[in-house]
């Protein structure tokens, strides 16, 4: 509930911004075990330490979550929750193509970039005559623009992109695998860096699948992390690109730090994001999803896993945790560094966070610096906890004094930041089949991407309850999270309408250059 209102001065990614801020009373907590303990004390890059989010971690969601709450109601606290999604939404890409994961144009700062008075995002797509469902092996990066500087309430319903067509032609992304007898080949998500001159370098995941007439996995599929250069050209008409016509493999799942298809056939390793740090001058980083190398069949989890206090009568025992099946969600945030200036090397390094037996799949990491903290944002889905662990869609978020941290998960320990409305009293459904007893927004949003000044992007999946839902493929309204510390809150005042939803599909850039890289003026 909020209780009042103050002026707060926050420096965003090198600028000053004044924003009205809330603060919020603590939600009520049901009983259960107390969070783990983590100091936020950062460590060097290279060195061994990964921080954990722990079950006992994870287990607040469940105890911020209102036990009666009935049917078709939210139970999640409302400065965690997302604004519910109308159903009447457009689509951004006027019916050419299923759109999810999109992330903007960035410096290694963070910062977005619109180019010669051009915004620009990269989005995962696929042609529209497929099932929304059926889009993941026919995934290929295609690209928006819009003119810059012009107000959300003042463009059209849709955003006012403009669909510029795919980055890659036909046979460049799967010429990189050994094995090209693959039945689909496929590009996900990743992030986009500018240079000067206009270079753009690409990072994605480059992906093979090995499949039968049926569907069925002839042998496991093969994701790497890969690069593509090209260049950028921008004017009044619109947004072109040369290049992107080859593609350098940079990292593959080593079995030490980052399960493989032989350790788990059904492991993740994707979602690069590049960026670089103050503290350490010259250096470029990596964050991505990744798993625990471990093998499934023989996995374990351990008491540290766990994390629960000493003496905590809500606590879990690790034979009742293993025997739980919750050893087979391994999900954990790797971490890697550029070896040369041209970002083609890399080497890499102890993951920085493990969620081992919370979740499988810690999908999209990114670090977000805010005053002198470092936030390691990810998403997860309501679907991949480990039994006896339950959440909403949404982003999850984790402070620390460093890239290498003592990650303290955010809001009461909890790491819960933006979650969909989400009655965690019953069982979730999937997004084409939702459970008659969420709330219409529960699969509203996915693949959350924090940008500039605490908004954030995403994609519609499902909107709607089940006898009446409608699927998405096409982005969501920004929102947008305000963060003090190691908490946040959605500002629920955000908008033209003030409802808490922002522009469709917006995703605005806060500094602008000319063709050749100099940077112009900042946007606000």
């Amino acid at each position: 509930m909020k209780n009042h209102r103050y002026l707060s001065v926050i420096p965003v990614l090198g600028m000053a911004m004044t924003v009205a801020t809330a603060a919020v009373a603590a939600p009520v907590l049901q009983p259960g075990p107390e969070p783990t303990t983590h100091s936020q004390q950062a460590y060097a890059p290279e060195d061994n330490f990964t921080a954990k989010w722990t079950r006992a971690d994870a287990r607040q969601i469940k105890r911020m979550s209102d036990p009666t709450a009935g049917s078709r109601e939210n139970s999640m606290p409302e400065e965690y929750t997302m604004p519910s999604i109308p159903q009447d939404f457009p689509d951004m890409s006027n019916d050419q193509v299923w759109v999810w994961d999109s992330w903007p144009l960035t410096d290694a700062d963070g910062n977005q970039y619109s180019i010669n008075g051009q915004e620009v995002i990269f989005s995962l797509v696929a042609d529209r005559k497929l099932g929304f469902d059926d889009r993941h092996v026919f995934a290929k990066i295609g690209y928006f623009y819009r003119p810059a500087g012009i107000p959300a309430d003042q463009r059209p319903k849709n955003g006012g992109w403009t669909y510029g067509g795919l980055v890659f032609a036909d046979g460049v992304t799967g010429k990189i695998f050994e094995d090209q007898s693959y039945s689909h080949q496929t590009q996900w998500s990743g992030s986009a860096r500018i240079f000067p001159g206009g270079e753009v370098k690409l990072f994605f995941t480059d992906v093979a699948f090995y499949r039968d007439a049926k569907g069925n996995d002839i042998k496991p599929y093969d994701p790497r992390i890969a690069l593509s250069v090209g260049h950028i050209h921008a004017n009044k008409n619109g947004v072109t690109f040369t290049g992107f016509d080859k593609v350098i493999p940079l990292l593959k799942a080593d079995g030490t730090y980052y399960q493989t298809a032989e350790q788990n056939p059904y492991f993740n390793f994707r979602d690069p994001f590049t960026f670089t740090d103050p503290a350490h001058p010259g250096e470029t980083y990596m964050v991505f999803e990744g798993n625990s190398a471990m093998p499934r069949a023989s996995a374990k989890c351990t008491a540290d896993d766990l994390g629960y206090q000493e003496g905590d009568t809500y606590a879990e025992t690790v034979p009742q945790v293993n025997a739980s099946g919750a050893t087979y969600q391994l999900g954990n945030i790797g971490l890697a560094k550029a070896k040369n200036a041209d970002l083609t090397e890399w080497e890499f390094l102890p993951p920085i966070l493990s969620a081992n037996c919370v979740t499988d799949q810690t999908e999209r990491p990114e670090i977000y610096k805010k005053d002198g903290k470092y936030y390691l944002f990810t998403i997860s889905h309501s679907t991949t906890y480990a039994a006896g662990i339950t959440g909403p869609e949404g982003v999850y978020g984790f402070v620390g004094n460093g890239i290498r941290s003592d990650y303290q998960p955010m809001n009461m320990g909890s790491g819960l930041v933006l979650g969909n409305p989400s009655n965690l009293n019953y069982w979730p459904g999937t997004p084409y089949d939702p459970d008659y007893n969420q709330p219409a927004g529960h699969f509203q949003a996915y693949s959350h991407y924090v940008m500039p000044g605490g908004l954030v992007q995403s994609f519609i999946d499902t909107v709607g309850v089940k006898e009446n839902f409608r699927r998405g493929g096409t982005l969501a309204p920004t929102v947008k999270i305000n963060i003090h510390g190691d908490s946040s809150d959605v500002d629920h005042s955000y908008g033209a309408n003030g409802d808490g939803l922002g522009g469709w599909a917006d995703i605005p850039a806060n500094i602008n250059v000319n063709p050749s890289g100099v940077i112009t003026k900042p946007l606000n």
